[in-house]
């Protein structure tokens, strides 16, 4: 069976390339809608990191590409993706402090399983179907939700939208959160039975 691949070829695959290329868009995306205020820009930048964000996993699994680091860049450029549009847009007072404090609460209990996780000898879980979803419609709702800031035309129809994305993926992140907490009780009752 063939070992995992090195470090250097895997950040030369094309689905890597372009979870490295989301990444790179999260200050530019910052710099635009903080900086310049150039919340045309900003909503574009949003609306192709959160475009591609299916785009990597697709090319992994279609291409056989799929490695280690990728399994790391993809959902770390969708929470920095969250975050930093979460923390701009709440900056700017596109969306209230109680949304973003939902989606970070969501966080922190994800984050307090890991150290749990690591005790047990267990990584990250891997992502789930769901939180992908999630995650999907959380970056389609925030470029929506800004393009609604941004202009008086386009609002009457993203302003609606936006905020109906924005709730059904609150909703779905919580969910989503709920089953990896699951996850990590189940691997936690299991590593004790066998300890038992």
């Amino acid at each position: 069976m063939e070992g995992p691949r090195p470090i250097g070829q895997q950040i030369r695959m094309v689905p890597n390339l372009i979870s490295l290329a989301r990444l790179a868009g999260v200050p530019l995306f910052l710099w635009l809608i903080l900086g310049l205020h150039a919340d045309g820009w900003a909503v574009a930048v949003l609306a192709i990191g959160g475009t591609t964000d299916w785009v990597d996993g697709y090319l992994a699994r279609r291409l056989g590409q799929v490695s280690r680091l990728g399994e790391l860049l993809d959902p770390m450029a969708d929470r920095l993706y969250i975050l930093a549009t979460l923390l701009a847009l709440t900056i700017r007072e596109v969306v209230p402090l109680s949304l973003t404090l939902a989606l970070l609460a969501r966080e922190a209990l994800l984050l307090a399983c890991l150290p749990v996780l690591r005790r047990y000898g267990y990584g990250p879980p891997p992502v789930h179907y769901l939180g992908k979803t999630a995650t999907f419609v959380l970056l389609v709702a925030f470029p929506t939700l800004l393009l609604a800031y941004a202009s008086d035309s386009a609002a009457v129809w993203a302003h609606p939208v936006g905020w109906a994305l924005a709730w059904w993926g609150l909703a779905l992140y919580w969910i989503a959160g709920l089953m990896y907490v699951a996850q990590v009780v189940g691997v936690v009752r299991r590593s004790r039975a066998e300890l038992a």
